[in-house]
């Protein structure tokens, strides 16, 4: 039976997209305690189901799917530019396409404002009124209100006019700030993503014994299965190696192995695969806060997650990709090593490199280096670094990996760091090699 928790995360998703939810309305509703059905409205917050705004309240979002990530509803919009609502709120949880900034004449400014779009302007009452009529939503930057007439248009067509105190420049560059950093989020695949549901998975219950395992191998062709209790709580594991010997009519409860390995949705792919290499695991079971089985993946579907990543076209910039941008990979007789200058952005109050730009600098290097050995993903476990020498801004540095071992699994290597000839910071690295 589903908690108090589940059923209000259930009733959240199965209003209508705009609705407005309040902690009272769901208490009463579903006869909880305030308390618990403000937590349930924080998770499905949390799990992208519904947008909380400063002085509308909290309306029910559609859930973006990995294809379209990186678009945003306007209620997102509303707290990523800490502006208030003047008129439109049903159309809070619309999704916008694009967004103008109207910095031209009005007849020009209209050619590019189309429906779902978000004209970016300042207090021009015929372009707010103009933009709303194409089907656009409109931002107000600097603070400013607009027209009783305009506010009543957005509320008649439920399209959302906001008002910001930020500029159009920084209006622009913190939602182009939210859509990259939902690239990333895009490319960093989440178990969730991958996983075989409930219905499609295949798990054994106390009450089976080794011939249902039998039964089950000889129908799918593998022999690695969850085995749960009467809540569909995950309490074992059961694979080839546990079932051997064993007679038919055994318990797999009295086989299996207890306590096994779980993972939880919302762990990266990437994660999920480095339990995996490092376990030696082929199927993780995952599993809710309550160890309740939701589904499983396999070491294939994870690699299978990682080529397909690699092949998205569109992908947000991390700190990684900016320092990594600063320098260019050259050929030396020892092999590939790295020239950048230290650039302000790099270094500390002191106006030396930073110990986590450097860091990142050896850790980025090194895997790239492994890689030329080993194509594969570089999950760095252990990185040693020596201080030797300051080195200052705007310095020219090079960064020299080498490679010492590479296996099927684990990869080491040692990086040195020069500036004009003289060692200045050495490492060490090993990581963990996870093959596509």
């Amino acid at each position: 039976m589903a908690t108090k928790h589940e059923q209000i995360l259930q009733h959240i998703e199965e209003l209508e997209v705009g609705s407005k939810i309040s902690v009272r309305q769901v208490a009463k509703e579903l006869e909880v305690s305030e308390g618990t059905a403000y937590r349930a409205i924080k998770e499905a917050e949390s799990q992208g189901l519904v947008s909380t705004i400063e002085r509308v309240g909290t309306v029910r979002i559609e859930k973006k799917k990995k294809q379209n990530i990186e678009r945003l509803t306007f209620a997102e919009v509303v707290n990523i530019v800490d502006g208030h609502v003047l008129g439109g709120r049903e159309g809070l949880y619309k999704t916008l396409n694009k967004f103008v900034i109207g910095a031209m004449k009005l007849e020009a400014m209209m050619r590019y404002v189309e429906a779902g779009s978000l004209l970016i302007v300042g207090n021009r009452y015929q372009a707010h009124k103009l933009s709303l009529q194409h089907g656009a939503a409109v931002l107000i930057t600097g603070g400013f209100d607009t027209s009783e007439e305009v506010k009543k248009l957005a509320d008649e067509l439920q399209m959302p006019i906001i008002s910001s105190s930020y500029d159009s420049f920084t209006v622009a560059t913190l939602i182009n700030r939210a859509i990259d950093d939902r690239l990333i989020k895009k490319e960093i695949m989440m178990v969730e993503d991958i996983l075989i549901p409930l219905k499609d998975s295949y798990y054994l219950s106390v009450n089976h014994t080794v011939r249902d395992w039998h039964r089950f191998v000889e129908s799918i062709g593998h022999g690695r299965f969850p085995v749960v209790d009467e809540n569909m709580k995950v309490i074992g594991v059961v694979t080839t190696k546990d079932i051997v010997g064993h007679e038919y009519e055994v318990p797999v409860e009295k086989v299996m192995t207890k306590n096994p390995i779980t993972v939880m949705a919302r762990v990266s792919v990437a994660s999920a695969a480095h339990m995996m290499v490092w376990e030696g695991i082929e199927m993780l079971p995952v599993v809710d806060n309550h160890r309740r089985l939701l589904g499983v993946i396999t070491r294939q579907d994870v690699l299978k997650a990682l080529q397909y990543v690699q092949k998205q076209p569109q992908m947000g910039e991390t700190f990684a990709n900016q320092i990594m941008n600063r320098f260019q990979e050259e050929k030396g007789e020892k092999g590939i090593y790295f020239r950048g200058e230290i650039t302000p952005q790099m270094t500390n109050h002191l106006g030396n490199i930073s110990s986590g730009v450097l860091t990142t600098l050896v850790s980025e290097s090194g895997s790239m280096a492994l890689r030329q050995f080993k194509k594969a993903d570089m999950v760095p476990e252990n990185i040693t670094v020596y201080f030797l020498k300051p080195v200052q801004i705007e310095s020219t540095i090079e960064i020299h990996p080498r490679v010492l071992e590479v296996s099927r699994k684990f990869g080491k290597v040692e990086v040195e760091v020069y500036h004009q000839g003289t060692l200045v910071s050495k490492a060490m690295m090993t990581a963990q090699v996870i093959e596509r």
